[in-house]
């Protein structure tokens, strides 16, 4: 039988057992209004039991309308290679989904440019979009456009970092907060009693990365849950550029003697440069991310673990949920949090990103 015979035989067979007419089916099928909860319910009840799987491909073919997913996410930078990984998971479900006429329209802008943020969300046109893809780096400004896509009916999914409170379809990434509670459960088995930690936030919008702040909270929280008595010191350097980094840690390292440093994000690469060349002191060092330049350093031995969350997996699995549910209505978790792996110079060349 051919599939198109096949699939008109269960929509019949859907017809027949709800008692309904096949148009109703299809409402159901596409998510359309004018079927009631209850004719709805009963409907998605048997679908499920038949096991029916529309033919999707077919249809979208017959249809002319191109469907386009944004995504806006940072571009990879000189600084940090790590967006290069969820891009290379977008790529790869892009390649998937777009037989099914779907066009993935990249929109990056600069991680620490708010601006540049802004100018990307400017290019977005969003009577053409039908699903958007977004890391909200900047909280004021990511908020403003998550409320353009909810005015508009858009689904959109966050991935690497969430804002709590808005209606996003799914969110993929770490759960930050318990990111920051692992790196100082591991501190608590490499440092003395009341030996100095020293947590480093390094980005030129500290203000607005509020996954740099649920990190160092679950950090705090867990040296206080545990009542371990070392102090914690901290600073946020704005300048990411390492003459400003070197500088900043100089100035602290000099006056404060630590006996490990939890950085916040994937710059833990620019620290690790500074201790290699002033050899004055090594410190327990724990990042985050799985990028060249913190690889190199790792196994160096500079470095002495590294937090990872899957970053290409995040951008594979965010393209497919929004492919799931504008194109098979279909919703998975809210919160979907990548493992936390611990990544130390034995694993990281077994380890896949």
């Amino acid at each position: 039988m051919a599939r198109k015979d096949s699939e008109l035989t269960g929509v019949k067979e859907i017809a027949r057992r709800a008692n309904v007419s096949i148009g109703t089916v299809d409402r159901v099928i596409h998510n359309r209004k004018g079927v009631s909860k209850k004719t709805k319910d009963k409907i998605n009840a048997i679908i499920k039991e038949l096991d029916y799987q529309p033919n999707i491909f077919a249809r979208r073919l017959a249809s002319k309308k191109q469907l386009v997913f944004a995504i806006l996410i940072p571009k990879v930078s000189q600084e940090t290679n790590y967006w290069e990984a969820p891009l290379l998971g977008i790529e790869q479900a892009g390649a998937e989904i777009s037989p099914y006429g779907i066009t993935v329209q990249p929109y990056l802008y600069e991680v620490n440019d708010k601006k540049s943020f802004l100018e990307q969300v400017a290019r977005i046109d969003l009577d053409q979009v039908q699903g958007v893809l977004l890391a909200p780096s900047f909280i004021e400004e990511s908020a403003h456009f998550i409320k353009a896509l909810e005015s508009k009916k858009i689904p959109y999914v966050f991935i690497n970092s969430d804002i709590p409170g808005y209606n996003s379809l799914s969110y993929f990434g770490p759960d930050l907060y318990q990111s920051g509670y692992l790196s100082a459960h591991l501190m608590k088995y490499l440092v003395k009693r009341k030996e100095k930690v020293l947590i480093i936030n390094i980005s030129q919008e500290i203000d607005d990365q509020h996954h740099l702040s649920r990190k160092e909270q679950g950090f705090r929280n867990y040296f206080k849950d545990h009542k371990i008595e070392s102090p914690i010191l901290k600073i946020d350097i704005q300048q990411t550029d390492y003459a400003h980094v070197s500088k900043a840690l100089g100035q602290i390292l000099r006056k404060e003697p630590v006996a490990a440093i939890f950085v916040t994000n994937s710059r833990v690469s620019t620290v690790a440069k500074y201790l290699k060349k002033t050899k004055d002191t090594q410190p327990i060092l724990i990042g985050f991310d799985y990028t060249k330049e913190n690889l190199v350093f790792l196994k160096e031995g500079i470095i002495d673990f590294l937090i990872c969350q899957k970053p290409r997996e995040q951008g594979y699995k965010g393209l497919m949920a929004l492919y799931q549910f504008v194109l098979h209505s279909r919703t998975g978790e809210k919160n979907n949090f990548m493992p936390i792996d611990i990544i130390t110079s034995e694993n990281c060349d077994f380890y896949i990103n």
